[in-house]
């Protein structure tokens, strides 16, 4: 009995010398970046569960910090600002090198693992988009686009996100007949834009059923056909594509595929534009945080893979990027989402929801706002097309 007894309190004085220690270095590793634990500023730290620092430290940081936020455990004023300070001065780096198991398995799960094959496409349409059109309508604009506007010349959503599909538009030089396949549709909001203000034929293509349903309602009396199919078993020929954050879901392994699918269903002289997050950075794993909790079998595209997997296949035209405009969209998207949450909380506000999509919406923010993130508009024409492409810029 003596010998357990003391054994308890050894273990309980070990695990209070791990918490200090954790507590110690990620307030050293905090202040690399100008953040304090517990401090007074809106980008501060306030930890009110500091055991959660050592299990970080032990099973990986990022996911652990996000689950820590989503139970309450720390919590701060401008997490959007804390976000982008941690990711400009790297600090992810230096503490995922601890969590080495953690990062093992990302790699094989990114490298070996083909997460986005076809029997599993649907379901990141059943995990994300089919969780209710409710939330999206309030959270989005009135065409419901779920994707980077282009805040040129405006200080809101709505026009941010219209000049966004005028831009697309003029980028493919729609005319009126041309025929226009949307891969990834969403909500139908581009292909009822391009179908009424081009007077193009548009096929949409989505793995969403709320989505396909809602996009049929909404497109209804235009020439747009909205369908619930995988990209690859498509047929058919098109004068444009589009697609519009979708290639996030497409995966690594699926690339060259995809750009084979594309050149396929392009005609000789036709326009594809590729509008796409992405980084400079060849990570070989996704954040952990959105792989579990919100994009299941994503991926964010290197700069590199898109240009390896599309070569032979496509001619690249013209790269736009501006992703220092995701960061006032996400923004937009979460001022709409809390404003009409008192409305949303009924249906969504068991469990962690709340706290969940606030540090997907914020720390996404954050991710843009220090840069690491980009959006890219890619223009692509086939290699033996005479057409003559000028950037709009």
């Amino acid at each position: 009995m003596a010998n357990t007894t003391t054994e308890a309190s050894s273990n309980a004085v070990t695990a209070q010398i791990d918490r200090n220690a954790a507590v110690d270095f990620f307030e050293e590793l905090a202040a690399e970046a100008d953040i304090r634990i517990n401090g007074d500023r809106p980008w501060d730290m306030q930890v009110y569960n500091p055991a959660f620092l050592s299990q970080a430290l032990s099973s990986g940081a990022p996911l652990a910090f996000a689950e820590a936020y989503m139970k309450g455990w720390w919590d701060c004023e401008q997490l959007d600002g804390l976000i982008t300070r941690v990711l400009h001065a790297h600090l992810q780096k230096k503490v995922r090198k601890l969590g080495t198991l953690q990062l093992l398995k990302a790699y094989l799960s990114a490298t070996i693992i083909n997460k986005q094959d076809p029997d599993r496409a649907f379901q990141v349409g059943e995990v994300h988009y089919d969780i209710g059109n409710d939330l999206y309508r309030r959270m989005l604009d009135s065409r419901m686009i779920y994707s980077c506007g282009y805040w040129a010349n405006t200080d809101n959503l709505e026009d941010a996100q219209h000049q966004k599909l005028d831009m697309i538009c003029r980028k493919l030089k729609l005319e009126p007949g041309m025929t226009l396949l949307d891969i990834g549709c969403g909500w139908g909001g581009l292909a009822e834009f391009a179908a009424r203000h081009y007077g193009v034929e548009v096929t949409g293509i989505t793995i969403s059923k709320e989505q396909q349903k809602l996009a049929q309602e909404y497109c209804a009396g235009l020439p747009v056909d909205i369908r619930l199919i995988d990209y690859r078993a498509l047929e058919g020929e098109f004068d444009r594509i589009v697609s519009v954050g979708m290639f996030e879901h497409v995966g690594r392994k699926n690339y060259r595929v995809y750009f084979e699918t594309v050149s396929r269903l392009l005609k000789q002289d036709g326009l594809f534009l590729l509008h796409t997050i992405g980084t400079d950075r060849e990570n070989n794993s996704v954040d952990p945080f959105i792989e579990k909790y919100i994009f299941p079998n994503g991926e964010v595209p290197c700069r590199r893979l898109i240009n390896d997997n599309s070569l032979g296949l496509l001619r690249l035209e013209d790269w736009h990027n501006f992703g220092a405009d995701y960061d006032r969209t996400l923004m937009a998207w979460w001022h709409n989402f809390e404003r009409a949450w008192p409305e949303l909380e009924e249906e969504y506000g068991q469990g962690n929801f709340y706290r969940m999509w606030k540090y997907y919406l914020l720390s996404c923010a954050g991710y843009f706002r220090s840069r690491e993130g980009q959006l890219w508009q890619i223009v692509y024409t086939k290699p033996q097309s005479m057409c003559e492409y000028r950037s709009l810029r």
